[in-house]
């Protein structure tokens, strides 16, 4: 009688722990993280007779939880890229915004400016024309550092969300290996604790949306968790610590490190994958870097230009022009190495002055860092840092190298006893980063506000000869804005010895060709026309102390000409000056939607692999009621089992009583 009787117990006692399993799943249908639970059962050993095996009834093995370890390493990772690559394209949204086109734009107010000029050159002694000028100048210095402010102001946000969810990570990280220590205790008896389970898996997603991670289990039933590649985060139960540092340069929140036993090891972003954290640093060292060179390029192209051109102009007092904008500040543009093991021996960027080749180079700007790299005591190379081309100097044949549009001079000891050229420069593997545009553009403004101050007038004039016969004619005078000074006011004569030949000031014979620029080291000029045998034109220096030559400068405004020429000045990738801002723009714009577009992607690829793994380990209500009743009719027809032995072993009793 005991036979049947332990067989309906059994089966009352496993088909119980199934409901209890099945309205657990129930009640955890909206739990972050629960995989579906199973109660596994299994037939007990019958018993030998001499009829055969006697069953024994049912037990349950173990409760099982529904999981696909593929599923939820490819859920987990193809969050981890949708995460970095949302975060990215969020932040170049906002990057976007500060770049406004229209009338607000910054490239509005340059185009305003420029052509300010044009009432000045109609009316060069109008001061409500040069206060109008002023008033464009000091509105673009304006947009230009309000800009920049701005991005400054994202900046300091950026830096903040890294820290704190550089803070989560170490968070995270502590609570998988509190949870893998428990799991250790827990697998000594045999069974797998689901819910711990279910708690390090959800920890290790959350992980995830932050910085990619590979798990890797270990006997004891933890886990380790490895970032960058190869670096612990976690082992066993002890955690490592994520820090967010400086760069070998000193860049500050360029860079992140991690931490175990007192051994600090730098994390190349490269290897970071996917996440929030490494997707706000490619933001931070990639596309907020470009964005602050194109804005640090623009700037100086316009602002020094403008300078180098008003310089060699002449005010309403006669006085030489100054700068209209300040003057870009490159001392803190080249940065040697901070960190200890990499240390510079044989130089120090104090060793170096960065400045911008003179306009004529304007057109080769970068925008860009560049990082060099000595092999020797003189030479080495320059590496850009937007494409890589590289391109080697030799500090040994002169004291300076010129590239894009850049001077870098090295200051040696000019009484040393050997050649400058032959002195060290440096030693077999310095390094330096040369950042030339992205901090020009912060302390930029206006430098004066007095309109008689505007030197509009040509520091040049030319006159036709009285007696000329020929058809000569004037089309353009103009002081070239590499002079070092304005031109002398000693006159040049061009004189004519027959159509096709002239001489300046009675040197040299030169072929005359009508539209041809005719040039000196401070100016340049165009004649129309067919001239004749002893026809001369004459350039003279306007501000002449006697007599200006016979010219009023205060009636000339050549200067004002050539700087409202200068919108249509080639500059940086073949545009114009007035174009150069649409470019700046385009290119930030196209950045954010192509990092929309595989944001997009990315999150529908994750949203699929999580609906696959949610599909093997999520709780289907219907599925669970179904359940409930298999196993309560189960319940019930084992409880009748119970009750028809326990009927039966009544009867018996009663029989052996009579």
């Amino acid at each position: 009688m005991s036979g049947i009787l332990n067989v309906g117990t059994r089966a009352l006692q496993a088909n119980q722990i199934a409901l209890q399993t099945a309205g657990n799943n129930i009640a955890n249908v909206n739990t972050p993280g629960y995989s579906r639970q199973s109660a596994v059962m299994q037939t007990v050993p019958g018993q030998f007779s001499g009829a055969g095996y006697i069953g024994k009834g049912v037990e349950v093995s173990t409760i099982e939880r529904a999981y696909s370890e593929f599923l939820t390493r490819q859920s987990a990772l193809a969050g981890a890229t949708s995460s970095g690559d949302t975060a990215r394209a969020d932040k170049l949204t906002q990057l976007e915004t500060l770049f406004q086109g229209g009338t607000s734009g910054l490239g509005a107010a340059v185009s305003d400016m420029l052509n300010a000029f044009s009432d000045v050159a109609s009316a060069p002694t109008d001061l409500t024309a040069r206060t109008v000028a002023l008033t464009r100048i000091s509105e673009t210095a304006l947009r230009m550092s309000n800009t920049s402010t701005s991005m400054d102001d994202l900046q300091q946000s950026l830096t903040l969300e890294l820290k704190n969810k550089v803070t989560s990570i170490n968070s995270l990280a502590s609570g998988i290996a509190s949870v893998n220590e428990k799991i250790s205790r827990a697998v000594g008896n045999g069974q797998p604790p689901n819910d711990l389970l279910d708690q390090r898996d959800q920890l290790v997603r959350e992980l995830n949306q932050y910085i990619q991670t590979t798990s890797i289990p270990a006997a004891d039933g933890s886990v380790g968790i490895f970032i960058g590649g190869s670096q612990a985060l976690v082992l066993g139960n002890t955690a490592a610590k994520l820090e967010l540092g400086a760069d070998d340069f000193g860049v500050q929140n360029s860079k992140l490190s991690l931490t175990r036993n007192g051994q600090t090891v730098p994390l190349n972003e490269a290897t970071l994958g996917g996440g929030e954290v490494p997707g706000l640093l490619r933001f931070q060292n990639t596309d907020m870097a470009e964005a602050r060179n194109l804005l640090g390029r623009y700037a100086v192209a316009i602002t020094t230009s403008m300078n180098a051109q008003h310089a060699l102009g002449l005010d309403l007092n006669g006085n030489v022009g100054g700068n209209l904008f300040t003057p870009m500040d490159f001392s803190n543009s080249v940065l040697e190495p901070e960190a200890p093991a990499t240390l510079n021996t044989g130089v120090s960027a104090s060793n170096f002055i960065l400045a911008p080749t003179p306009p004529s180079g304007f057109a080769s700007f970068e925008a860009t860092e560049y990082d060099i790299s000595f092999t020797n005591n003189t030479q080495g190379t320059i590496t850009r840092r937007s494409d890589g081309v590289q391109k080697t100097f030799d500090f040994g044949v002169g004291t300076f190298i010129t590239f894009d549009g850049l001077t870098l001079t090295s200051v040696v000891d000019a009484t040393a006893a050997v050649p400058i050229s032959q002195v060290p420069v440096a030693a077999s593997g310095d390094r330096l980063l040369l950042k030339p545009f992205s901090t020009s553009v912060s302390g930029i403004s206006a430098e004066f506000s007095s309109p008689r101050a505007l030197a509009m007038a040509s520091p040049v004039a030319g006159k036709m000869g009285t007696a000329n016969t020929g058809s000569l004619q004037l089309t353009s005078l103009e002081a070239k804005t590499n002079a070092v000074t304005p031109p002398q006011p000693t006159p040049v004569v061009i004189a004519f010895s027959d159509p096709n030949t002239y001489t300046i000031n009675g040197v040299g014979f030169n072929t005359y060709q009508s539209g041809q620029s005719i040039e000196t080291a401070n100016w340049k000029l165009v004649l129309q026309g067919s001239p004749k045998n002893g026809d001369t034109f004459t350039v003279v220096g306007i501000k002449d102390a006697t007599n200006n030559n016979g010219i009023d400068f205060k009636l000339n405004s050549g200067n004002a000409a050539t700087m409202m020429d200068l919108r249509d000045t080639k500059m940086f990738d073949g545009a114009s000056l007035t174009d150069g801002y649409a470019g700046l723009i385009a290119q930030i714009g196209i950045r954010s939607q192509s990092a929309s577009y595989t944001a997009g992607v990315s999150s529908a690829i994750a949203a699929t692999l999580e609906k696959d793994r949610t599909a093997v380990s999520g709780v289907n209500l219907d599925e669970e009621a179904a359940k409930l009743l298999q196993y309560q009719q189960a319940y019930q027809a084992s409880a009748k089992v119970i009750q028809i032995a326990q009927g039966i072993f009544d009867t018996l009793i009663q029989t052996m009583g009579r």
